[in-house]
């Protein structure tokens, strides 16, 4: 299993080459996937989003074609004609979103909205199709000016490909504004657009495998900074210190959807630090955890930080949420307390004053000792560990992941609004190491520790085949019949490259991968949790917990919320089958005139 990456995207995800997901490529117009495959014909000319200014006219013209996907049973994809759609839209949707509206996420032609439940997603899919945008533009978003010494690998290339030579390229780099159009790849990258293309150029033929944080480079008709070391294949023109992303800001992403960015030229650039305070002296404290021996990773891990997509944050939390919610449930903490996710076992705690503690998850031979002599832990269950007492994890027997709570929650710090560990973007609390001290929370009154519960999550024997529901799309007619045939009658085995990104699945043996029905690439789409992206090799990767924001491989399906607790819980070497559910799409239930 593969533990915490903070420089590479993660598994199937499709980028420019080597890190930064495809900016535009073309794709098929004015279609809304159908479950079972066959493309089906968007609703009749409707425009995506209602009027909300009192004081202008709504635009009566005929309103621009948009097409809707499912992406699941809780998120859709609402296709727009135009970049300039996109962002209108997303505006709108920021401003005034939907009851239950989860997130809302721009990419170069499509707009994703999640929400919490298959009945909020229902009811607003049953407006926005239906819905016009106002004639207004989007509200204008700050200003950001940006220092940048012009010393890039690519810009003399870059001053060939447009004929500006490289002294035209930073006149035109410099004399425009860029406004942020969208999000994702990583926490604080922005495609920035000016009027007129003036600087549309190729990605690179052979991308860098790490792209240095603060390189100002160029793609297609974006410009963007990177915010961190990266793979990319974009070309490089210059380099600034601009602080892209900071989590002790205020806004952590200097430059957000609706930004205008201008770049100004200097020769060279001048960082002025601060003088840092000495931490306070490290107290010991008397009512907490202290990490023994993590094992082979451990992770504080909560509800995570959903609504962050526009920044390229992605919700993160516990990777298998019904028993995290379980363990917290039986000690009496509300779900969304901090918990502690540890993989394969081994974690060993040793308590600092006297605790509830319960185990949820893949059932692990536990055991205490202490003072007062050993005794052994069950699962499912909630337990006394003793001042000075040690709890240690064994191996599951069944499963990946086992989840400890202490009544009150643990105490780490939390970056933006969540204590979780992002395994991907590196945002959040370090994987936990020997010697580290969990501070516990107070209990919050009127909550009862619980009884004994049954498993959240029905594990398999390690030689039963797992069957994971599936809702047909977004992008399954982005493959052939016979692929589709394949996909649902193939025995895929879990690889061990998988981790909280995604589920890895070994190249088959015999018969062939999922063909594509089409040739060209997919421009980068926000993707869900649980969607099974194709690459290339033709084998599918279920993302989990820390997937990318954005991919551009095409989504095949997207296993249901209900599934993806199992779906955590599969070691390397399970076999998997997947089914695929009612293929009839929500949406044209309720929206009663849609053919």
């Amino acid at each position: 299993m593969s533990g915490r990456d903070s420089t590479t995207p993660g598994p199937g995800t499709a980028h420019d080459g080597a890190g930064v997901p495809s900016p535009a490529t073309p794709r098929a117009a004015n279609v809304t996937q159908s479950g079972s495959g066959a493309p089906r014909t968007a609703p009749r000319d409707r425009a995506t989003a209602p009027a909300t200014s009192s004081s202008a006219a709504p635009d009566t013209a005929t309103p621009p074609r948009t097409g809707l996907r499912w992406a699941g049973t809780r998120a859709f994809l609402i296709e727009c004609p135009s970049l300039e759609h996109v962002m209108r839209l997303h505006a709108h949707l920021s401003a005034h979103p939907y009851p239950g509206q989860l997130d809302v996420l721009a990419a170069a032609e499509t707009v994703l909205l999640t929400f919490t439940t298959p009945a909020a997603a229902r009811r607003a899919v049953s407006d926005v199709v239906d819905i016009r945008l106002d004639s207004t533009e989007p509200a204008a978003g700050k200003d950001v000016a940006i220092d940048v010494v012009y010393d890039g690998e690519d810009l003399a290339a870059v001053g060939k490909l447009t004929g500006l030579g490289e002294r035209g390229v930073i006149e035109a780099h410099t004399g425009t504004g860029w406004t942020a159009a969208f999000g994702g790849f990583a926490p604080g990258f922005a495609y920035l657009v000016a009027d007129g293309d003036p600087l549309e150029v190729p990605r690179r033929d052979s991308p860098r495998t790490a792209v240095p944080a603060g390189s100002v480079a160029l793609a297609g008709r974006f410009s963007a900074v990177y915010p961190r070391r990266s793979p990319g294949g974009w070309q490089l023109i210059g380099h600034t210190d601009a602080p892209l992303w900071d989590v002790d800001r205020e806004e952590p992403a200097l430059i957000r959807p609706g930004d205008t960015v201008r770049y100004r030229a200097v020769r060279e650039l001048v960082t002025v630090s601060s003088e840092t305070a000495l931490p306070a002296s490290r107290r010991e404290r008397t009512h907490a955890l202290v990490i023994e021996d993590p094992g082979m990773q451990s992770l504080p891990q909560d509800g995570g930080r959903p609504g962050r997509g526009d920044l390229g944050v992605v919700a993160s939390g516990a990777a298998d949420r019904a028993s995290a919610e379980q363990a917290n449930r039986l000690v009496g903490n509300s779900p969304e307390a901090a918990v502690i996710e540890s993989l394969l076992g081994g974690l060993s705690v040793t308590a600092r004053g006297h605790h509830v503690l319960a185990l949820s998850g893949a059932p692990t031979p536990a055991r205490i000792e202490g003072p007062l002599g050993g005794r052994a832990v069950t699962c499912h269950a909630p337990f006394a560990l003793y001042d000075g007492e040690r709890l240690t994890l064994g191996a599951p027997g069944r499963g990946l992941r086992t989840y400890l709570a202490v009544r009150g929650g643990i105490d780490v710090p939390e970056v933006l609004g969540s204590r979780s560990t992002d395994v991907l973007s590196g945002i959040g609390p370090d994987p936990l190491s020997a010697g580290d001290e969990l501070p516990v929370l107070e209990v919050a009154a009127g909550r009862a520790v619980g009884l004994p519960e049954p498993p959240a999550v029905t594990l398999p024997a390690p030689d039963e085949t797992v069957t994971l529901r599936v809702s047909p799309g977004p992008r399954d007619d982005w493959f052939t019949p016979e692929a589709i045939e394949t996909f649902l009658s193939r025995d895929w085995v879990v690889s061990e490259q998988s981790n909280r990104v995604g589920v890895r699945f070994e190249e088959p043996t015999e018969g062939p991968p999922l063909e594509r029905s089409r040739e060209g690439e997919l421009s980068s789409e926000g993707v869900v949790a649980g969607s099974l992206q194709v690459p290339h090799s033709g084998v599918p990767v279920l993302f989990l917990a820390d997937h990318p924001v954005t991919g551009g491989y095409p989504v095949i399906g997207v296993v249901l919320p209900e599934d993806l607790p199992l779906s955590a819980q599969l070691p390397p070497g399970s076999t998997v089958r997947f089914t695929f559910t009612d293929p009839r799409h929500p949406a044209f239930d309720t929206a009663g005139d849609t053919p």
